[in-house]
């Protein structure tokens, strides 16, 4: 599980740790000089929140839903298509120098809470290399989204497995090779 700390909802969830791990428990950690953890709400890769409680040796994670019992989910929508055509060589994932820019430039303009980014080709390859090659691709996305301080939920290669169109054509192939962003808000 990985940390995430945030302001959302921080006096409520302090209140509900407080009451769930108890008060000295918390106070006590504080004074034998370790890192107090301040609980936080973590978004898993399908936009629904969680409480989290992390006290450094073992977590404590609870789905966040509302008093009728629904989970509290975000709405990601796809904020973002990278015809990989323009941002990658063919049978690679290094991105260009310019492409990074713009990735960049993208990541820090959209204001969504997270990330996920999915990684698409077309079939011209084997199953098992165009599922290795999206993925490669949509982290080497990720890693430009992570250094511009953007959150990443997920990170998925789905290979020739969701075509956009018709691999027939040498357009429809175009279309297909592509990287998403969802932006979870």
């Amino acid at each position: 599980m990985t940390k995430v700390r945030s302001t959302t909802g921080r006096g409520i969830l302090s209140a509900m740790a407080a009451a769930a791990l108890g008060l000295a428990a918390m106070t006590g950690a504080a004074q034998a000089g370790t890192e107090q953890y301040i609980p936080t709400i973590w978004v898993d890769p399908d936009g629904c929140e969680h409480w989290v409680m992390d006290d450094g040796v073992e977590g404590y994670m609870t789905p966040h839903t509302t008093r009728q019992g629904i989970p509290v989910c975000r709405r990601g929508n796809v904020c973002g298509v990278i015809n990989t055509d323009q941002m990658f060589a063919t049978d690679s994932s290094r991105i260009s120098g310019a492409g990074k820019e713009r990735l960049m430039q993208f990541f820090q303009s959209t204001g969504a809470t997270s990330y996920i980014i999915t990684g698409h080709t077309d079939s011209r390859a084997s199953d098992q290399y165009n599922m290795g090659l999206s993925l490669r691709r949509a982290n080497s996305v990720a890693k430009v989204a992570q250094s511009s301080g953007a959150r990443i939920a997920d990170v998925r290669g789905y290979g020739e497995r969701m075509p956009k169109a018709s691999n027939a054509s040498a357009d429809g192939m175009a279309q297909n090779r592509r990287v998403e962003i969802i932006c979870i808000r």
